[in-house]
């Protein structure tokens, strides 16, 4: 069975969907690996590389694409600037497809990949269990994520970090609040408690508290919050109109008193909330520095702008987008491990054997057999709630 590895072609992605490493242990289970030239040279691993881990190497997107069993991939299909042609396009009709695909972001392309019949699992809808936090992909790329923003955010802040005695006197340390305490929350505060920053977290759900105090950073918690602002894997439920202006009038109280403002706050399949306000950021210290990593779903901050950094009441705004694809070394390495570790749940044996019926199969899958089955935030679809019945070894299509 053939396992394709692309060169990813989306604009600024440095990622590769295996590394060496993972590539010796798929070829060792009897798989056969076929990378394209150049595919994981912006991660650190070259042709040669690929070749000693027992992978070939295809000259170019077509000779990848066409005939393989199983394509891994890290962003979703995009039209090829070189072939002009879409890369769902190239999809062999049957084959199995993995990778980050944006069902939210872009519907059309899971509709193209219907189109052909593809069996597509989508990384970030994989179930948030026990048995599937090998393959929880989502977390691994918050965890880079928040690591990165933190130091994007030491970078421009125009202060120290850290309490400094010198010669010229006491400096004093950064203040930091952090909105989310998630997987990226959560390193954005281990990361900025390492730096020396005095760290403030703030998040509706009550269960998190431990998690931020256990990293030194003090809790920040709206009363009457409580187990019911928690919704579907973990994440924070939409709130009501008087909660989320209670929850503002909290927050403006401590970004006024920050140097660093940090954002985390999603909403599965839904533009991000907005949490800091035009006048919010107007009652800010002057040089204070705003890292809104819900940038490219909208922004936590109203003044964001995706991709861009953007300076208002003197105040610097950056609106960073893929903050994995900054550290594409050790992102890529998780990235393969978790993307293995799915593949091998659908593999045995150096065949597909996919069980429908499997918990986390039935979680991510997003589409099979010419249709969709999941919707962008992850429920089934009207009519496809009943899983197809298990693919025979060997094959995906129907």
């Amino acid at each position: 069975m053939r396992i394709g590895v692309p060169l990813e072609i989306a604009p600024g992605e440095t990622r590769v969907a295996l590394v060496p490493e993972t590539v010796g242990r798929l070829v060792k289970a009897g798989f056969e690996v076929a990378v394209e030239s150049h595919a994981g040279e912006r991660a650190g691993h070259d042709d040669q590389a690929y070749r000693t881990a027992g992978a070939s190497i295809a000259a170019g997107a077509r000779e990848i694409w066409a005939g393989a069993a199983a394509i891994l991939k890290v962003c979703e299909p995009v039209l090829h600037p070189g072939l002009e042609t879409h890369e769902a396009e190239l999809a062999p009709e049957g084959a199995l497809l993995i990778g980050f695909l944006a069902p939210a972001k872009s519907p059309e392309v899971i509709d193209r990949l219907a189109a052909r019949r593809v069996t597509a699992f989508a990384m970030e809808l994989v179930p948030r269990i026990t048995r599937a936090q090998g393959m929880d992909a989502l977390s691994s790329m918050s965890t880079v994520a928040g690591y990165k923003a933190a130091l994007l955010a030491a970078g421009t802040l125009g202060k120290f970090f850290p309490l400094l005695m010198t010669a010229a006197g006491t400096i004093a340390p950064a203040r930091v609040f952090v909105l989310g305490a998630g997987v990226a929350g959560l390193q954005v505060i281990a990361t900025s408690r390492r730096l020396g920053a005095v760290v403030e977290a703030f998040d509706v759900r009550p269960a998190v508290r431990e998690e931020v105090q256990s990293l030194g950073a003090t809790f920040v918690q709206l009363e009457l919050t409580g187990e019911a602002m928690v919704g579907t894997g973990g994440y924070a439920r939409e709130l009501s109109a008087d909660h989320v202006q209670r929850e503002r009038e909290l927050i403006h109280q401590h970004v006024k008193s920050a140097d660093v403002v940090v954002t985390t706050a999603l909403v599965p399949g839904r533009k991000a909330p907005v949490l800091i306000t035009a006048a919010m950021v107007r009652d800010m210290r002057r040089g204070a520095v705003i890292i809104d990593m819900a940038a490219e779903t909208g922004g936590n901050c109203e003044l964001t702008q995706s991709g861009t950094t953007v300076v208002e009441h003197g105040v610097t705004i950056l609106g960073p987008v893929n903050l994995p694809a900054g550290m594409p070394q050790h992102a890529s390495q998780m990235y393969s491990r978790n993307i293995s570790a799915l593949f091998n749940l659908l593999a045995k044996k150096g065949e597909l054997a996919i069980d429908f019926e499997d918990e986390i199969v039935k979680g991510c899958c997003i589409t099979h057999g010419g249709r969709r089955l999941l919707d962008a935030t992850g429920r089934p679809i009207a009519g496809a709630e009943r899983p197809p019945a298990p693919a025979p070894a060997g094959k995906v299509g129907v």
